[in-house]
Order: structure tokens, then sequence, then C-alpha cells
């Protein structure tokens, strides 16, 4: 990313510093062929076919690295949303009569494939979504089938899940996902709707769309029942529908607060099962016996995997103040190394960001931090000419008033704050009005357990961050919404218990 970066004082020998500069890597790029034929135009998948739109307003789709239109897709119209949600309807019978057995071969299927394909649709991820192909190849799409895996296993389970005997499904689920991680959000809804006996109408986020209608093509290579999986395109009027229709039982929701609020306030009265994933503003809390080493390693990828697009970020952090220059000099040095740029290339650390909004917001957020007498600094770095891209930034001499301490920047920005004691470190974490997520880094297992007792968020990771797994539930409090994802208890928000 940088090219010979000024060197940092440090006593420790780093293995790639050099007299003349870092090692080079030649690049690596993977073939974007290996994502398939993508149409020039989609519409959507309902009854277990692509139809046409009811209207005629077409949205596209654009490579977030070069800005090539890749795909123009349907709008939903409230029509299309009718024709889905009675698709659904009429499969939910069939669908949830099944024995959890047999719901589990089509899970078990539907994983597999999903393996089978994982190349083809990591770059596809990559190219819609901007993020580099080594996150979408080791990490994404092993979680997802990893989901399909998971929750296939309890589909004939379900009387001992802690729910009561004879759990019962509550019928047609609808769900709205965001455009961060476009794959792994509709497995995470998808799977357990489906384990549970529910039948689906999912709507991708109008930026991400392809690897959702790329996934409804494995649904039917899997033989899933027809109506059993539907997915309708379109913006936020689409996903507006959705939520609003009466015949839908069951809604879940990732992406922003404000839009959560207004689906909460939709939803007030209408009985309608509801979970909602929203945003955070995570602290990493760093203490002065951590690994510096191992800290840094977990900051960054806290902060700058996914380009920041990660609604449990660690875009705050808390460093003790007696070890805060080590720690920063540490950082600076490892960001230096990071490399921006083609998120085909299989050495990019960090990708495009994803659309145009979404880049203007977090350089508005970066330009009111300077503004507001906080520190920039980031790494030298030569972005390139086209597309959407953000350098990875931290500001020092942060407040707990500044905005960028405040506000989701759902980018590459971090803050930096420092504390005393652990009481102050825990004051400062909960001072926010988001509680998704935290990490602790020490070296002492008592005050592990000490800080995760008192931090007020629903998943507090110790000497790491950002690990997933589908065993393991994930959810927030405060305006992080409310409700689990994973694990047993994602269960229970798809079944009428």
């Amino acid at each position: 990313m940088a090219k010979n970066p000024k060197k940092t004082e440090r006593n420790d020998e780093r293995p790639a510093q050099r007299s003349g500069g870092l090692f080079e890597y030649a690049p690596a790029p993977e073939s974007p062929a290996a994502a398939g034929d993508i149409a020039t135009s989609y519409g959507h998948f309902i009854g277990g076919e692509f139809v046409d739109s009811s209207g005629s307003e077409a949205l596209k789709t654009v490579n977030p690295a070069t800005e090539q239109v890749l795909a123009e897709f349907a709008q939903g119209t409230d029509e299309d949303v009718d024709r889905a949600v009675k698709a659904a309807r009429d499969a939910f019978a069939g669908w949830s009569a099944l024995p959890g057995s047999e719901r589990a071969k089509y899970l078990f299927r539907i994983a597999r494939i999903v393996q089978e394909r994982s190349r083809e649709l990591a770059v596809l991820e990559s190219i819609d979504n901007g993020k580099p192909i080594k996150e979408t190849r080791d990490v994404d799409l092993p979680l997802v089938a990893a989901h399909f895996f998971y929750y296939a296993g309890w589909a004939d389970k379900l009387d001992y899940a802690g729910f009561g005997r004879n759990p019962r499904p509550l019928g047609v689920a609808g769900q709205v996902i965001p455009w961060n991680f476009p794959l792994l959000m509709l497995a995470w809804k998808i799977a357990p709707a489906l384990a549970t006996g529910n039948t689906v109408v999912l709507k991708p986020a109008e930026t991400t769309p392809l690897t959702a209608l790329r996934f409804a093509e494995i649904c039917r290579q899997a033989g899933l029942p027809k109506g059993v999986v539907n997915i309708v395109t379109g913006d936020g009027r689409t996903g507006a529908a959705l939520t609003a229709h009466p015949d839908v039982n069951k809604v879940a929701f990732t992406g922003s607060t404000n839009v959560g609020r207004s689906i909460a306030r939709q939803l007030a009265g209408s009985r309608k099962k509801l979970s909602l994933e929203l945003g955070g503003k995570a602290a990493n809390i760093v203490f002065d016996d951590a690994p510096i080493d191992q800290a840094v390693e977990g900051i960054v990828n806290g902060i700058f995997f996914n380009q920041g697009h990660v609604c449990c970020a660690g875009s705050r952090l808390l460093v003790q103040e007696s070890i805060q220059d080590e720690l920063l000099d540490a950082l600076k040095h490892r960001m230096a190394t990071l490399r921006l740029g083609d998120p085909l290339d299989k050495n990019t650390d960090i990708g495009a960001i994803n659309s145009a909004a979404q880049l203007a917001r977090i350089t508005e957020l970066a330009a009111t931090g300077e503004a507001e007498g906080a520190e920039r600094w980031a790494p030298e770095c030569q972005l390139p000419s086209a597309g959407y891209w953000f350098a990875p930034t931290i500001f020092t001499g942060v407040s707990q008033a500044h905005r960028i301490a405040r506000e989701e920047v759902f980018g590459p920005v971090l803050s930096v704050l420092t504390f005393r004691t652990p009481t102050e470190a825990v004051e400062k974490a909960n001072n926010t009005q988001y509680g998704l997520s935290a990490g602790i880094w020490t070296e002492k297992g008592s005050r592990i357990l000490w800080m995760a007792d008192r931090l007020r968020a629903g998943v507090v990771w110790a000497n790491t961050f950002n690990k997933f797994d589908p065993t393991s539930p994930f959810g927030g409090y405060k305006e992080s919404g409310y409700g689990r994802e994973g694990g047993r208890h994602g269960l229970e928000a798809y079944l009428d218990v």
C-alpha cells in the first residue's frame, strides 16, 4: 500500500524492514471469469422461477473498484412483493409439514453446493461488494457453508432446543439484509428460517444483489421446493413493502439504526415477530499488560477488515495511558504495510468502499473529526484513479464528545481514546447509544471476566476480535437492536414460543 514508509523508532527488528524498504509483492490476481456469467439484467426469484417485475424501473449494480456497471436488476414493486409473499405462503404448508430430517437434507445439500461453488461465489462477492478476495474466500464463504451445515443439524432436533416440545414455525419470514456481508447475512437469516419450517422472502441490498440472485440458482440446483425461498430485489421502497406486508409473520432486518427504528414503529401492534441487528460503535480496550504485537493485529482486524464495513467493528480504541505511545507507534508501523487496491488481488488487505454514497459519508465524518480538533494520520498511500477508495485512518486526541467517537462511520477510520483504570475503561466503553460488541486485551483472566461482566455489549471478545462461529449467538443492546442470530438462540426468532 505504502512505498518506503518512514521508519518508526522501535527497538525490535521487523523482518520486512530493509534498507531498501518493504518487500514488494507481485500482483496475484484472481480471474474475474471465475464469477461465471453475469446477466445484463435480472428479474425477481419468485415461486422457484426467475420472473419479470410488474414495474419498469430498473437499478444498476456497479463494481466499486472500477465503477463499471455489472448488471441491471428490477426495482421491486408492491405487486412483486405481494406475489413473492403469496408464493411463500403457498409453499409453507408443505415445507413446514416435512419431517425435520427431510428439511435438513435440503440444507445439507445447499451447504455442499456452496462449498463446491465457493470460488465462483467468492469472486462474485468481491466484484459486487468491493471487499478483498482473501476475505470472501477465507472468511465469508466458509462461514456461509458452516451456517447451513449447522442449522441443518438442528432441523430434526427442535424438540431439544430448549423451547418446549414440538415448537411451531411462524409462517412467512420477510428478511432484509445489508451490503457489507451480502451472502453471509443471507445465510444467517435463511438457514435458521428454513430449518425451523418457515418460508422466506428476502430482499438483498440494492448495491449488492448479485450473490443473492446466484443463491437462487443454488436453491434450484438443490431441488428446494418452489416458493420456499423467494428473492425480490430493489431499494428501501421494496424493503418497506416487504416488512409492512400483512401476510408476513416474521421480520428480520440487519442495517442502520435509523431504518431499524422506522421498522419497529411500522410493526408496532401488528403481532409480527421482529429481530433487529443494527449499528455499533465498539470499544477495543487494550491494557498495559497486553502483548503489543498481538493487540495491534487485533486492532487492525477489528477496524480495517472489510474496509471497516462491519457493524461490530472496533472503531474506538481505548488504550491504557501508560502504553499509548508504544502501541500507536506499533500500530502505525503495521498500517504502513497494509496493501490497498484491486479486491481480486490475493495480496490486497483493503479493498474498495462499497458505494459513492458511503464514501461521501466516511469523507464527511473524517473531515468533521479534523475540524473538531482531532489529529488525523494515515500511511502514505496512492489511491486508484477509478472506484471508491479511502485510506486506513486513525484519529488521536479524540474526546468522547467528537462525532467520530459517537457516530458509526462504517469505514476504515479508528478513533483513539485513553484510560487509566479498568473502571474508567468500562465507563468510556459504555458511553455510547450502541451495544453490539467489545474487545478486551490483557493477560489477566480475572480482569477479562470483570470487564465482560460490566460491558454493555452483546459480544465481548477476549484477546481477539471479529471472530464468528455459527454455534455462537450474535446481537446487541440499546440502539444496536434486539434478538440474536446464530447458535441455538437464533432458532427462537423463527419459532412460535
